[in-house]
């Protein structure tokens, strides 16, 4: 029995590593995305910048969707902490402060909204039931509700997030009680029964440290919605509850006349009396409730079990009150539930079920998450602690990579993910072996402002996370482009790059992303509206190199998953061939950013496309040999052979890869040019049949030297370009720190046992977000040197788990020689 209450302190207590912060700290540096480029960038990319704005108009004017909006950008706010809820169904922010914040709740839209309604309340009566201590916990200012007041002391109280769960610690000796809330979110790592819920459970750990009796109550409030338009034209009403284990308030409201309902519920214990609120004006001054929780408190009986529709906005509330002796403790178990089932996008061509929907169905489903997350959250946390131990317990690994490692994980459920089940008419369309039948279909945005699903330029980098994690998503995702790769969609588009009109989607290519939730995803691919990415030279490489690492990294080969994808990666590979000129086997780059780097042009053979297409070359010839394919393997051989001999002739100058084979840039120092080695590795591959080893070193060590060390002294990761002693400004995107680059460049030191050079390039620039710039919760795409970054909330930082993939190969290869 000691030991089972020891190893539940263990997983429950406050950890040592995470975002620390008091709930008054305010962060040392304000960064913005005003960034103004330099006269010479603006006339370069002067046509599409007045193209863009043309179209950005015209899209105003008739109320559709902008992909990327440039014109209004969200600066980050320093003030985000764990976000509550799963995988695919919606998040709710947290501020580190406990205010509830950045909403994305609507399929693909966020709403930074504050919303003052939804507050945690803490009321304190002592031994003769007088109210000596009546406060919100939260210390974030608000703006209505003007009678609602915060006395807590930040400077006291603590802070930790360790994604998925965070503490928050209230030192209210002086009222003689500590109080500690747990929040849990069910993001468990190859469980997809949990991890798609839309919920999260609120554990409140109540201590009397007084030599008197205290009477607590802990309330939750809430609203529909967000305060926006669309709120104050909805129409809304409420019901209070009893459930097998719980008790509480459901809000019945629509989003974009989709179906949404909250639960706010207290599990059912002894010694727990629960109150309900069942409405209140969250316009108002909120006299009414505060005044009722402060004198009683409690609220007030209700008379009736529901509220009748309001139009506009309403707010509910529970609370949970308990009596303590001296020197005794209670805890109190509450939790957040939306349940939003059906989803439509603006075409309107069908309608879509969350994936929780298959195990709680389409109808009030709402309290049966709640009972299940009441029953189910001591196990979540079980999970998520054994997930997380061997990191947070390897003393050989820095305390901040501790923290990076799942804080920078938080985009996998608040990256405005949906996860959705098939219908039975497009399940008859699968073979026998696709995941897709089990675990439906997986969408994440490319970032919070670049509204396009599953970017799959960007996702390469990001996709390790799930690869680890939840795999069987990974695969569904790459299942969903090799069926988009075939399709064509005749539609066509104006392209804001060089205003040439196009297919929206060619047959044999693969897209660059599975649609925008402002259109109608997976049926009208590539929203990207820059390029004709038809003519990008790495999405086929990036495609082959994922069918390879989901099929052979695990080391059980999955045949069938191979067979499957086998045909995709030929079609796409041999198109992509046409582009080798020189008849060597090896791309070329036309002259445009076509690839990832979509403002930084690469002319002829480059670094960057060429080294993923020798990766993707020799990953293809293991594939063939796999389904004994012999005569595409010689095939694949022989262009590999010639392109490899090619690359090295023509990039190679003595200390690394030159940026591309033309005369104007080719000298600049990238990055990310050995990104085709880093993937190679990720996959499990560590000879160096394709990158020489010697080479990878001295490309390592001069990446490092300039684009590491010499830019902002190391402190801020690695420039993307680095010429002549300093950033390389000719483009906006070579003058940038990529966050998912950084990483990934970090792996790939890891890989090659340059263990602190490795650390201190990742471990630089993630302390400078979390302790100067407040974006733990927010990760850009990009850094600048000062004062600026680009694009919040930014899907490629996940190829952090690269470098996990590269620490853990480290240790497996130590195991193996010592034994």
């Amino acid at each position: 029995m000691g030991d089972y209450i020891l190893q539940k302190t263990k997983i429950t207590s406050v950890p040592k590593y995470g975002l620390k912060v008091k709930l008054n700290h305010v962060y040392p540096e304000k960064r913005t995305q005003n960034f103004v480029p330099s006269l010479k960038i603006i006339w370069s990319m002067l046509p599409l910048i007045l193209r863009y704005l043309w179209d950005y108009v015209i899209s105003k004017i008739r109320g559709t969707y902008v992909v990327m909006d440039y014109v209004y950008v969200e600066n980050a706010k320093q003030i985000y902490g764990v976000p509550v809820g799963g995988i695919g169904s919606g998040t709710i922010g947290r501020g580190y402060r406990g205010e509830f914040c950045r909403f994305q709740m609507r399929p693909g839209i966020y709403e930074w909204n504050t919303v003052d309604a939804n507050q945690f309340i803490i009321t304190i009566k002592d031994q003769h039931q007088e109210t000596i201590f009546h406060s919100l916990l939260t210390t974030f200012p608000k703006k209505s509700l003007k009678s609602w007041q915060s006395l807590i002391d930040g400077s006291k109280c603590n802070y930790t997030g360790l994604y998925p769960r965070s503490w928050t610690e209230y030192d209210l000796t002086e009222y003689g009680i500590k109080l500690k809330c747990r929040q849990i979110s069910p993001v468990i790592p190859h469980d997809y029964v949990n991890s798609c819920l839309p919920c999260a459970v609120f554990v409140w750990s109540i201590e009397n440290v007084s030599d008197e009796q205290r009477t607590v109550t802990v309330s939750l409030t809430f609203k529909n919605g967000t305060g926006n338009k669309k709120d104050r034209n909805a129409t809304c009403s409420s019901k209070i509850f009893s459930y097998i284990n719980s008790e509480g308030v459901i809000l019945y409201h629509t989003i974009d006349n989709m179906r949404c309902t909250y639960a706010l519920a207290v599990k059912s214990e002894e010694g727990v009396k629960v109150s309900k609120c069942l409405y209140f004006d969250p316009k108002s001054d909120g006299m009414k409730p505060w005044i009722q929780l402060k004198n009683n408190g409690e609220f007030e009986k209700v008379s009736g079990s529901s509220h009748g529709h309001v139009y506009g906005e309403m707010a509910c509330g529970i609370a949970a009150k308990t009596t303590l002796p001296p020197s005794t403790s209670k805890q109190i178990d509450m939790s957040l539930v939306w349940d939003m089932p059906t989803i439509t996008f603006p075409g309107k061509r069908k309608n879509y079920h969350r994936f929780y929907t298959r195990k709680f169905g389409l109808d009030n489903a709402v309290l049966k998450i709640v009972s299940h997350a009441f029953d189910q959250y001591v196990q979540w946390e079980e999970s998520i602690y054994e997930w997380q131990k061997d990191v947070l317990e390897n003393s050989e690994y820095p305390d901040w990579y501790k923290s990076a490692l799942f804080n920078q994980s938080y985009f996998i459920s608040d990256g405005g993910g949906v996860w959705l089940t098939l219908d039975e008419e497009e399940s008859m369309k699968l073979g026998p072996n696709d995941p897709r039948l089990a675990y439906g279909r997986f969408a994440y945005l490319e970032g919070h402002e670049y509204v396009m699903y599953n970017s799959y330029d960007v996702h390469f980098y990001a996709s390790h996370a799930l690869f680890k994690n939840w795999p069987y998503l990974q695969k569904c995702m790459q299942y969903d482009l090799r069926d988009f790769i075939s399709l064509e969609v005749p539609q066509k588009v104006k392209m804001m790059y060089d205003g040439r009109v196009v297919e929206r989607k060619y047959p044999s290519t693969v897209p660059h992303d599975a649609g925008t939730p402002g259109e109608e995803p997976f049926i009208l691919p590539n929203s990207y509206p820059i390029h004709d990415v038809s003519c990008w030279k790495d999405l086929s490489s990036k495609f082959v190199l994922q069918t390879y690492r989901d099929a052979f990294a695990s080391g059980n080969p999955d045949n069938d998953y191979i067979a499957d994808m086998y045909d995709a990666c030929y079609t796409v590979m041999h198109k992509s061939l046409q582009t080798a000129v020189d008849d060597d086997g090896l791309i070329v780059n036309g002259g445009t950013p076509d690839q990832t780097y979509d403002t930084w042009i690469m002319t002829g053979v480059s670094a960057y496309c060429g080294g993923l297409w020798l990766a993707a070359l020799y990953t293809m010839i293991a594939l063939a040999d796999r389904l004994r394919k012999s005569e595409d393997k010689a095939t694949f051989e022989k262009v590999f052979a010639s392109a490899r001999k090619s690359y090295d002739q023509k990039l190679w100058n003595g200390i690394c890869y030159n940026f591309d084979s033309s005369s104007k840039e080719s000298t600049a120092i990238m990055a990310d040019q050995l990104c085709g080695h880093w993937y190679l590795r990720c996959c499990g591959i560590n000879d160096y049949d394709v990158f020489p080893k010697d080479k990878v070193r001295k490309t390592l060590r001069t990446i490092y030297e300039n684009n590491v060390l010499s830019f902002c002294n190391g402190t801020m990761g690695a420039v993307n370009g680095f010429l002549n002693g300093a950033a390389d400004t000719v483009s906006l995107q070579s003058q940038e720190v990529w966050t998912g680059v950084t990483y990934a460049l970090a792996a790939t030191m890891l890989f090659e046992d340059m263990y602190d050079e490795g650390l201190k390039t990742a471990g630089g620039m993630y302390r400078s977000m979390s302790e100067l710039f407040g974006l733990e919760f927010d990760i850009p795409e990009a850094l600048y040197a000062k004062k600026f970054y680009r694009a919040i909330g930014y899907m490629r930082p996940l190829s952090i788990w690269s470098m996990q993939i590269a620490l853990e190969g480290k240790k497996n290869q130590e195991t193996k020689a010592e034994g």
